[in-house]
């Protein structure tokens, strides 16, 4: 984590080597704090779309070399530095980057703590000593949150998780490939995959609140001392009709880098996409936590939609008018392809205002929507019905 805005205070020998090492690797030195003592603390937890994955780009460009049009944040003049966006994270692949959800909600804590990492499944947020594992040299981050917890007074926990769980990758790469080589669809042969999985994945993101509510309370937390904000996934395409390239020829996947069927991406952005979001807003119900519907977050702003422009010599990137997701570079030209479909800087720093909005409202479930033609100032929530 490149840059949280806080203290930190030394010493509490008592705390764990597991925990020290997880804190270090996240930045934070461990000390000691209970409920209401210590710096506040902002917590974000889970996967690839709260880490900061692909923050290191303004909108997408055709152009390969240099800044890529402005796109490329890694850009130092002579190369590419990735650490100048994921900072250390830019080596383990966790890529924490500098626009990352949580420092949206400056203001609201005096610490702001990234501890998602790209990749992460449930397995890897559980406490170790209840099944977790560690991922890209890094504790679970159950056993990282102690430690914090300890240290901080911690008044918000956001989790984003499943997604890995339910092989995102997967269900990409195998649309990818049906559009591109075998000239068939997915979405028949991807639902079926996902019934297959949903209800172990979803009893598994309830685990990992659990782990997190037994770790708050084994820090001497009572329930009512912070909050737990479960949110879900933007769609990063956008539907077929909404296509700004033409279904067939190569201009979805040589210019466009959205090489998808109308049918597929129809599928994605109305079916999967919500059934996810239900799902996991039926396990923040059960778990006490808040639910953050994340579904229309990108809407008009995906990869390829019609409202959205590339960037290049004549147009210039902006939050306003460029592609708010990282786009397919199946060649890896520009970057690795883990970037791929994630909200890119413009897209972490409206999910930044998301956060710093229901970090306002201290109960209900709310969505999250981008007003049309406007950059992270004109988010805002609605109640989910």
């Amino acid at each position: 984590m490149r840059s949280s805005p806080y203290r930190a205070v030394r010493g509490l020998l008592a705390l764990s080597l597991a925990a020290a090492a997880a804190l270090t690797a996240a930045g934070v030195s461990p000390a000691a704090a209970s409920p209401g003592s210590g710096p506040t603390a902002v917590v974000t937890m889970g996967d690839s779309y709260i880490s900061g994955e692909a923050g290191r780009w303004q909108g997408n460009s055709l152009t390969t070399s240099g800044s890529r049009s402005g796109t490329d944040r890694a850009w130092t003049g002579s190369g590419y530095d990735p650490s100048r966006v994921y900072g250390p994270t830019a080596a383990n692949g966790c890529h924490r980057s500098d626009s990352a959800e949580v420092n949206g909600a400056a203001g609201a804590a005096q610490a702001l703590i990234n501890i998602a990492c790209s990749g992460a499944t449930t397995q890897n947020v559980f406490r170790a000593a209840h099944g977790g594992r560690s991922y890209k040299g890094e504790a679970p981050q159950a056993d990282q949150l102690a430690g914090i917890a300890a240290s901080h007074d911690v008044k918000l926990i956001v989790l984003s998780l499943g997604g890995n769980d339910l092989g995102f990758a997967d269900i990409i790469r195998a649309c990818a490939t049906d559009y591109i080589v075998w000239y068939s669809y997915c979405h028949d042969d991807q639902q079926t995959a996902v019934d297959g999985k949903i209800n172990t994945v979803m009893a598994n993101v309830g685990k990992s609140v659990d782990e997190i509510r037994a770790v708050m309370s084994g820090a001497g937390y009572a329930s009512t001392d912070y909050r737990i904000v479960l949110q879900s996934y933007p769609s990063p395409i956008p539907r077929g009709a909404d296509n700004r390239y033409a279904e067939s020829g190569w201009s979805r996947t040589s210019t466009g880098g959205c090489p998808f069927w109308n049918k597929d991406s129809d599928w994605a952005r109305d079916s999967l996409v919500p059934q996810i979001a239900s799902r996991l807003k039926g396990v923040a119900a059960t778990r006490g936590a808040q639910f953050m519907d994340l579904r229309d977050m990108l809407q008009g702003r995906e990869v390829c939609a019609r409202t959205s422009k590339l960037v290049s010599s004549t147009v210039p990137a902006a939050a306003t008018t460029s592609e708010w997701a990282r786009w397919i570079d199946s060649n890896e030209t520009q970057g690795p392809v883990q970037e791929a479909v994630h909200p890119n800087h413009y897209g972490q720093l409206a999910l930044g205002r998301c956060l710093a909005l229901i970090h306002a409202r201290p109960s209900g479930d709310y969505n999250c929507r981008n007003t049309a033609g406007a950059g992270a100032s004109g988010m805002y929530l609605t109640p989910v019905s």
